[in-house]
């Protein structure tokens, strides 16, 4: 958590200043363009209670199933097929959303809400420290101690012994989870710089879309999704090498040589057959949630928090609350 705070934090500063150069007034209805912020509803918390359960079920969501089946995880494979799955399920449900819900809920930007970017960027930032705080007191509270990283038993004797344990610190040991936190915000500001911010769910709803349409299953025009930002898409626009299943492509590809260069890529089976339908299933929550939420932990919560939406603080909500449900579930499984 404290790795993910440090990544929103560090985002929502990019983001304020590229948002800023997109739109320097605020008060006139509009938005930043490619900014995450969509449509705030009923569809929001269900999407994120769905997803929460889907994701522990799963052994991880989105972003996370990319980069485990990159590592050779069967499980998240398997999972990857029921998020295509629910997110063309929730592309053939759209449309009665859109006309009966989401077409009628606003659009809550809290530069907007607040008068102004300094409003927004205070209220963003001040939740960001209040959980920093929830978190650092909940570590004390349960006496919760992680292991001091080993550091160099000697030192090097030689330069070429110094890039060695230099290669070794960036391509084989694990990082810590703030310098991770801290990676991704940076990249996001670039992919936001490029053209949006960083999204997963679109990427694999258009291969899902494309498969369908294939069989003479896809689901059409969907009503209003040219005009959402997000992980929203256009069958009909949408190309299967997009920017967005590039990207998707480009996790599994680096997952995989994150693992090679480390020594730690392995084909890893589930041992019990119950496994593959807990991926399936979990994968497929997922994916419908997602569809309807317009987006994933990346999506939803890493790309909304920052572009200063509301949208963002309640699906990490229902996020917690699905995890939550998930786990009493997991709890239950043989």
């Amino acid at each position: 958590m404290k790795g993910i705070l440090a990544g929103l934090a560090l985002a929502t500063a990019g983001f304020a200043v590229l948002m800023a150069r997109l739109l320097p007034e605020v008060g006139y209805g509009s938005l930043p363009l490619g900014a995450t912020v969509l449509p705030l509803g009923i569809h929001t918390l269900l999407g994120g209670v769905l997803f929460g359960v889907g994701m522990v079920l799963a052994g991880g969501c989105t972003s996370g199933s990319l980069y485990r089946a990159g590592e050779g995880y069967v499980g998240s494979m398997v999972s990857l097929l029921g998020i295509m799955l629910g997110l063309e399920t929730s592309s053939h449900t759209w449309n009665w959303w859109w006309e009966a819900h989401i077409s009628q809920v606003p659009l809550v930007w809290l530069p907007d809400l607040l008068g102004g970017y300094l409003g927004g960027l205070l209220l963003t930032f001040g939740a960001l420290l209040l959980l920093y705080l929830a978190i650092s007191w909940w570590e004390f509270r349960t006496s919760i101690m992680l292991p001091a990283r080993r550091g160099e038993d000697r030192m090097a004797s030689s330069f070429g012994e110094q890039l060695r344990a230099l290669g070794r610190t960036i391509f084989v040991q694990g990082w810590p989870v703030v310098v991770g936190g801290v990676a991704l915000a940076i990249l996001n500001v670039f992919l936001y710089t490029y053209r949006h911010p960083w999204g997963v769910v679109a990427g694999l709803g258009i291969w899902a879309d494309k498969l369908a349409s294939a069989l003479d299953l896809g689901a059409g025009e969907l009503l209003g999704r040219s005009s959402l930002a997000g992980c929203a898409f256009e069958p009909a626009t949408a190309s299967a090498l997009g920017h967005m299943p590039l990207l998707n492509l480009g996790v599994i590809a680096g997952a995989f040589i994150a693992a090679s260069l480390a020594s730690e890529f392995k084909l890893r089976f589930p041992k019990q057959p119950l496994r593959y339908v807990q991926s399936l299933g979990g994968g497929v929550l997922m994916g419908y949630g997602a569809g309807l939420a317009l987006g994933c932990t990346v999506g939803a919560f890493f790309s909304a928090i920052p572009s200063l939406a509301l949208n963002g603080w309640v699906f990490a909500g229902a996020l917690a609350i699905g995890a939550y449900v998930g786990v009493k579930i997991l709890n239950r499984l043989p």
